[in-house]
């Protein structure tokens, strides 16, 4: 800390000194310790306005590739036309509409069953009687007109309340009024019938008001590409899966209906998509350099910047798999058997085969050797062989998947595989605790087995209260139920293992009550006796393995470049592979979406999140450093202020006090001291 030094001019002048400047000299020597504090919380919320928005720009690239990754987004959008609209419109063409063209006659139209009364004069005339009515073989209905329904009026009020499935409704022209009827279901099956009709103008000598049937219901006559087919409704859906069009009038020419796949909006989206991308390339790469004053950017030097370059340059270069097998599961024991024949192009088929090689081998095969029987042996096996695939293991939520992508672009890349492969896995035992009062010891049980006699393997860990774990690892004299009982309770855990009424779970108990006795279990054991087998499907995938492929290029900056019109021509010939490159398991899409994910903000554990988590950590403690520097400050001002004041009116009193003494020494001796005196 540095020193402050006080000038207090002459002690006997009676002018004393400035506090206010005084005490302002020593505050801020003091606030010189804030300064470090200060600087580094400005470059850390410097930082945080950075982190925000390389924040935004990721969720932007995340909104724009769910457009693709959706299963029900952009690459699902049908477009179609028909050749003659005023034949047939089309209206709709779902996700499930395949692209292609369709040659449609339309024969005839549905028609909707209709009819009326019989006209009167005057439509506020009483009416009275009695009306059934019923469409097609449904149920009847009875109106029965009574005081407050007896006018066309209240005829028609009283069928549309009721469940007739029928529409009334009054018409009035230049020579009267009549009851008009349609029915609510259209073609053959909703044809209107009266079964009774009683009826009667009142007010007109009861002039009875018979129905008359105008149109019969009737089904849309139509041919869909050679196909005679009919539709209830003039608003035909799914003859054409996914395609819903309008019939507007019979023809005797063929109108075509042409569906496409919406090209247009998947450019539009893929564009999108790197436009976004080069933004967010763009921000990084800034903090790699000066501010405009020549100071470093916040995030330069920042492990941050250093880690989403490395994610975002690695999910870029990670190649789609051509295709898949089955996913199994990734607990411990679980084996395969049986062979994977794989063909490249029009190359020759390689098979590879889980085991040993005879002597002499195969030819055209490839054997992943003795006891190598899990995935990873056999992607080993094929990356080793140099057939132009490699294999790959993904690995999610306890599964695993064999993944296979061609190292040749194109057609002549393009994979058969079929698979003749079968996994094992044994039953796990997994132990669940029954729990613990302060009055009881905490148990469990671990199983069940199927028999007691099931061969068992793997190991178990124990730990009671705070005390060391303790594994537990079977071998050829306990790999049974019983035999796992004997090792534990040989062991002295502190736990008491024995088997349930049937032999097939394990009662583990634990030999202190309450929560020191707290049972700590993790179970690896499997039932090798009891496997379940699954054959291995492939999967094929798509043939388009990386972003050249779709027309986008990765420039000497890390931007990317758009080629629209190898985009366009690649979705007119290969539409669902580009499909497959966003959306099929483990595809191209599917990873750069989840490593989007984790280095945003868009989690707790994205990167940037951390980032900003630990920044905002550290800013707290600064604050909080700040906030007591300041308090002390405050505290320190006030002291000196009433220290130095009090010091300064003494000064001011000395010249007094000076004069006082001066006055009473000539007095005593008769001096006097003053040079005038």
């Amino acid at each position: 800390m540095g020193t402050v030094g006080l000038s207090f001019g002459s002690p006997t002048s009676g002018t004393g000194f400035d506090v206010g400047s005084t005490v302002s000299q020593i505050v801020a020597n003091l606030q010189n310790i804030e300064t470090p504090w200060k600087t580094q919380l400005s470059t850390l919320e410097s930082q945080d306005t950075v982190i925000s928005n390389l924040g935004t720009l990721f969720s932007n690239l995340s909104n724009d590739l769910s457009q693709l990754t959706d299963f029900q987004g952009i690459l699902a959008q049908k477009e179609g036309s028909s050749s003659d609209t005023s034949v047939l419109e089309l209206t709709a063409a779902s996700s499930s509409a395949v692209a292609g063209t369709h040659t449609v006659v339309v024969n005839s139209l549905a028609q909707t069953s209709s009819g009326y009364l019989t006209e009167i004069s005057n439509a506020s005339d009483t009416l009275s009687g009695s009306i059934t009515l019923q469409v097609d073989s449904g149920a009847a209905t009875t109106i029965t007109l009574n005081s407050s329904n007896d006018t066309l009026a209240g005829l028609a009020a009283a069928i549309n309340t009721s469940s007739a499935g029928i529409t009334a409704s009054v018409l009035t022209d230049a020579t009267g009024s009549r009851l008009s009827l349609v029915s609510g279901t259209s073609g053959a099956n909703g044809d209107i019938a009266v079964s009774a009709n009683s009826i009667v103008d009142a007010s007109n000598s009861n002039a009875a008001l018979s129905y008359t049937a105008a149109v019969p219901g009737a089904n849309a006559s139509l041919t869909v590409d050679g196909v005679n087919l009919s539709s209830a409704s003039n608003t035909v859906t799914n003859l054409i899966p996914g395609v819903t069009f309008q019939l507007l009038s019979s023809s005797t020419t063929s109108v075509q209906v042409i569906i496409g796949n919406d090209n247009s909006d998947v450019e539009s989206a893929v564009n999108q998509l790197v436009t976004d991308y080069n933004s967010l390339i763009s921000a990084l790469n800034t903090q790699e350099g000066d501010t405009s004053s020549g100071t470093p950017e916040p995030l330069f030097g920042s492990p941050t910047l250093s880690l989403l370059q490395q994610e975002l340059l690695g999910g870029l270069n990670t190649q789609s798999p051509n295709g898949y097998l089955d996913a199994v599961s990734s607990a411990a024991g679980t084996t395969l058997s049986g062979s994977l024949s794989i063909q490249v192009g029009s190359g020759t088929a390689q098979t590879v085969v889980v085991g040993a090689a005879p002597d002499p081998p195969a030819a055209n095969t490839i054997y992943t050797g003795s006891s190598v029987n899990m995935l990873s042996g056999i992607a080993a096996a094929i990356n080793a062989a140099g057939i132009g695939v490699t294999a790959g293991i993904a690995t999610s939520n306890g599964q695993s998947t064999l993944t296979l992508t061609s190292q040749t672009a194109g057609a002549n890349g393009s994979l058969a595989v079929s698979s003749a492969l079968t996994a094992s896995t044994p039953t796990a035992l997994t132990f669940a605790d029954s729990g613990y009062t302060g009055a009881t010891a905490d148990s469990g049980t671990l199983g069940a087995v199927a028999t007691g006699t099931d061969t068992l393997s793997g190991s178990l860990t124990i730990q009671v209260g705070n005390g060391a774990a303790q594994t537990i690892t079977l071998d050829s004299s306990d790999d049974t139920l019983a035999g796992l009982m004997g090792a534990i309770n040989a062991a002295n855990l502190g736990v008491t293992a024995a088997l349930d009424s049937n032999g097939t779970g394990l009662t583990l108990t634990s030999a202190t009550v309450g929560s020191a006795g707290a049972l700590a279990i993790t179970s690896n054991i499997v039932d090798t006796t009891d496997v379940t087998s699954t054959a291995l499907n492939y999967n094929p995938s798509s043939d388009i393995s990386n972003l050249t492929d779709l027309g986008i290029s990765v420039n000497n900056d890390g931007s990317l470049t758009l080629n629209a019109s190898a985009l366009d021509s690649l979705l007119n010939s290969d539409y669902s592979g580009v499909v497959g490159f966003f959306q099929n398991a483990n595809s191209w899409g599917q990873n750069f979406a989840n490593m989007l994910a984790g280095a945003g903000n868009g989690s707790s554990t994205g990167i940037l999140a951390l980032a900003a988590q630990s920044n905002s950590t550290t800013e707290s403690m600064l604050n909080a450093e700040i906030a007591k520097e300041q308090s002390y400050i405050s505290t320190q001002q006030a002291s000196l202020t009433a220290e130095l004041t009090q010091a300064n009116q003494i000064m001011q009193q000395l010249p007094a006090e000076l004069q006082g003494v001066n006055e009473l020494y000539s007095a005593i001796t008769g001096y006097n001291q003053n040079t005038n005196g």
